[in-house]
């Protein structure tokens, strides 16, 4: 109970550094909570919507997969006549056939995009009685004719859709146009598909290119009678040759597909808390180091009237439950809050997602507070350890901790050992020939070098502080001084509240290095590589209406299609490689300019003639002449001449195998043929202006391709790159931002243990602006010797990332050197802005106070 009492009057007695600690305890709770509401929340959305389209049984032909659409750009489908077999089956109350496809674009009057712009897809089908479980008609009715469509309310009112506007589908067989004829709801949420309905013969005739064909077969149960037996009844009946599932394995199914995106977003959320948890663990340490620092003589007193070691250990140790508690039951509320948050930016970016599904599982609070607590209990333990080491006598004589020599040269030893190890690994890393052995020692080289910075800081931070002290210190004088000597003060805070910002910036220059270089290396390789002047692709392969309006577009010299094909390849040695071939027009040639290793890349466009790429060659010994037997996926198996080796040191197409678009069509029937991938263009010289409008304006009513020359390729790379570096620094603003507490901690507690030094100072004459100027500096100086070690670390990574990079055909190193050293400056203000509180309260001591504090 003493230990108790003491622990609760030493929490009190310092209300405001424990808020500072709690609120990283906090912050880093509530992105674990916020995270895992998020998920859940996103999970039971796909669930409620899985379960609620989902019919008893689903018949669906037996290598679908949803959401997949075949090489030949209409979906797999099954013949009408199952339906009736499906329907004679015992057990079965009713069925019908479902038609459904995702890769369709949806147009309005205008040809602007309605469909899906969230990553959700866009889906065009039939409307059957099976949707009514899902959906109601609000307004009209469902489609009777070619030249009626029904959408989802969603969708309507998303682009201001009403009864009677004129909509065009975007189909692999052609552009359907229709009026909207019904606007059907969602009983569910609906996380951002768009949906369009047509009557049955429009879909069959308009998605899969002829009637009498169904991609699914939808089968209720009769009453009394479980889907397991229905399904097995069906199977019977089909002769088990398709693929048969219940409604709870379809939704299984599609909640699994659906999982392992979700599973990718949750933890890299969660390993963005787990940094700033790392950094939070740092403020915990200095902010407990301290406390028991200033408390030492106390300590000493508890000592002498016969406090055990370990009554004084669970003293602080009891402190640090209290605050782990604290911040993590207000954690696990602010994460709900957060998730909520997460919720409106994700609807506002096309993704619904409605608060009546939040789901907050038990294991999540739990989780949280659990996980909260254990951190701050563990970063507490070194000074709880620490003060229950300290002897009476020494705590009664000294008003500080006693040093403890040979820790600290075992710590640097251990801290330069570290260092070492990562800096071989790493080295190891860069050297590598493979890129996933590279990848592992890149893991290890991150982690050690890491670890080792944060042990040997504060070694570091005597040489390091001097040197930034020397540069910016000297112009203030004797308060530049002893702004100096504040922070050189104490090594082992000065090292810690430095790494905390070190781990957060490092990470941030070793993503820049990476983008920057990846957006460097694309680039070099496009002006090198790339003949074309024009690109067109999409999210879709390229239907056969936009191809021929591309064909017809006026000032081009010529246009190239480029076509993905699934084939096996089996190489003279035996092997197999599934990986497929690409079939081109011989103008490609021009278009990308591959250099060959052997052999002319012009020959392998002749008929029976294909190239491999060099690690392809060299892996199974493969030389110009030899031939590869290629089985084409739907089509023949052809046995096709090498004429050709291209090397695969480049960043684009690397591995392709090159055949011609008449080889294929010898190989292929016309049903088989697939879409185009991408199509290249070249302009008429001196009409590049001309063509590019041309083709823009060819390709306005097909608003999911996109027209780019190379200047617009080259930007869009880079701003897709810097979106996701802007998504990944605002996920470690987080760490940041708990890491401008720590130094604001370190601060405040040093001013603290510095009442009767300020005071003095004040009395012989320092003023209370060079006061508050002096703990500003210091405050510099912390923040710049963070930035300084974690710039150097972050860029040491990323150029070893780089170096793997290298082996994928991005080679070019760039250091973005705007970016490192606006960061380094930034460091400089976020130490300012850290320093302005307690400054403040320094500033505000009274003098005779201040000289008579113990």
């Amino acid at each position: 109970m003493t230990v108790l009492k003491t622990s609760l009057r030493n929490f009190f007695a310092h209300k405001g550094r424990m808020a500072l600690s709690a609120v990283a305890v906090l912050l880093s709770v509530a992105f674990v909570s916020g995270t895992l509401v998020f998920t859940d929340t996103m999970n039971t959305t796909f669930d409620k919507l899985f379960a609620s389209t989902s019919s008893d049984v689903t018949v669906t032909p037996k290598d679908a997969k949803d959401g997949e659409t075949p090489q030949s750009g209409l979906p797999q489908s099954l013949p009408a006549s199952l339906l009736e077999r499906a329907r004679s089956a015992e057990g079965v109350k009713s069925a019908e056939g479902g038609v459904s496809a995702t890769n369709v674009t949806v147009v309005d009057s205008r040809d602007d995009n309605v469909g899906a712009s969230s990553g959700a897809p866009t889906i065009a089908g039939n409307w059957t009685k099976n949707e009514l479980k899902s959906m109601e008609i609000t307004s009209g009715h469902a489609p009777r004719g070619p030249t009626e469509v029904m959408v989802d309310a969603d969708t309507a009112d998303k682009h201001g859709l009403k009864l009677g506007d004129e909509l065009r589908t975007i189909a692999q067989t052609g552009d359907i146009r229709a009026r909207i004829v019904g606007i059907a709801a969602f009983k569910v949420t609906n996380p951002g598909a768009a949906i369009v309905y047509f009557d049955t013969a429009t879909a069959q005739r308009e998605l899969l290119g002829e009637t009498g064909r169904y991609t699914h077969i939808l089968v209720t149960a009769a009453a009394g009678v479980s889907d397991a037996q229905v399904k097995e009844n069906v199977t019977r009946a089909l002769d088990g040759t398709y693929k048969i599932q219940t409604a709870a394995e379809t939704a299984d199914e599609n909640r699994k597909e659906v999982g392992e995106f979700l599973d990718v977003i949750k933890y890299a959320m969660l390993g963005f808390a787990g940094i700033a948890f790392l950094v939070g663990i740092f403020l915990i340490i200095n902010t407990f180091s301290m406390l028991v620092a200033q408390r030492t003589r106390e300590i000493g007193l508890m000592r002498a009237i016969g406090s055990s070691r370990r009554q004084v250990n669970r003293s602080v140790l009891v402190e640090a439950l209290f605050l782990g508690v604290v911040g993590s039951v207000l954690g696990v509320a602010a994460g709900v809050g957060i998730a909520i948050g997460l919720m409106k930016v994700m609807t506002a970016a096309g993704m619904n997602l409605s608060t009546d599904d939040l789901t907050v599982k038990t294991t999540t609070p739990v989780a949280g507070v659990i996980l909260g607590v254990v951190v701050t209990v563990l970063a507490a333990y070194l000074p709880a350890r620490r003060a229950g080491k300290i002897s009476p006598m020494a705590a009664l004589r000294d008003a500080g901790t006693p040093a403890d020599g040979k820790a600290g040269r075992t710590r640097a030893v251990a801290g330069l050992l570290l260092t070492g190890a990562g800096a071989l690994a790493l080295y190891t890393a860069g050297t590598a020939d493979q890129a996933g052995d590279g990848a592992l020692m890149l893991g290890a080289g991150v982690v050690l070098s890491l670890i080792g910075f944060v042990v040997v800081g504060p070694l570091l931070a005597g040489g390091v502080v001097r040197v930034i002290s020397a540069v910016l210190l000297r112009a203030f004088g004797p308060v530049g001084r002893m702004a100096e000597r504040n922070a050189l003060r104490n090594p082992r805070r000065t090292g810690a509240t430095g790494a905390a910002l070190m781990i957060g910036l490092a990470l941030v220059a070793c993503l820049s290095v990476v983008g920057s270089s990846m957006v460097a290396s694309a680039t070099g390789e496009l002006d090198k590589s790339v003949g074309a002047d024009f690109i067109v692709q999409g999210n879709q392969r390229i239907v056969p209406q936009a191809e021929r309006a591309m064909q017809k577009t006026p000032h081009l010299e010529h246009v190239t299609r480029y076509k993905t094909l699934d084939a096996t390849l089996t190489s003279p040695d035996g092997a197999k490689d599934d990986s497929g071939v690409t079939a081109a027009d011989p103008t490609y040639a021009q278009d990308l300019r591959r250099p060959t290793t052997a052999g002319s890349l012009a020959d392998a466009y002749a008929t029976d003639a294909m190239s491999v790429g060099s690690d392809y060659a060299d892996q199974h010994g493969v030389r110009v002449g030899d031939t590869v037997t290629v089985a084409f996926e739907g089509g023949k198996t052809a046995k096709l001449k090498v004429a050709a080796i291209t090397d695969d040191d480049t960043a684009i197409d690397q591995g392709a195998r090159y055949i011609s678009i008449t080889t294929m069509q010898k190989y292929l029937p016309a049903d088989r043929i697939p879409p185009n991938a991408i199509l290249f263009a070249k302009a008429r010289d001196g009409q590049e202006e001309q063509a590019y409008a041309a083709l823009k304006k060819a390709l306005d009513p097909y608003p999911q391709y996109q027209v780019r020359d190379q200047t617009d390729y080259k930007q869009e790379l880079k701003d897709q790159i810097g979106q996701l570096l802007n998504l990944v620094y605002g996920l470690l603003a987080l760490a940041i931002i708990v890491a401008v507490l720590g130094v604001v901690n370190t601060l405040a507690l040093s001013v603290v243990e510095r009442t009767r030094e300020i005071g003095l100072m004040r009395a012989i004459g320092l003023s209370r602006r060079q006061l508050r100027r002096m703990i500003r500096l210091e405050s510099v100086v912390i923040a710049l010797f963070g930035a300084l070690l974690g710039l150097g670390l972050g860029m040491g990574w990323g150029t070893t990332a780089q170096k793997l990079l290298a082996l994928e055909g991005l080679n070019v190193l760039d250091i973005p050197w705007p970016t490192i050293i606006g960061v380094f400056i930034g460091s400089a203000f976020v130490g300012l802005f850290a320093a302005l509180i307690p400054a403040f309260r320094a500033g505000r001591m009274n003098v005779l106070n201040a000289i008579a504090t113990e």
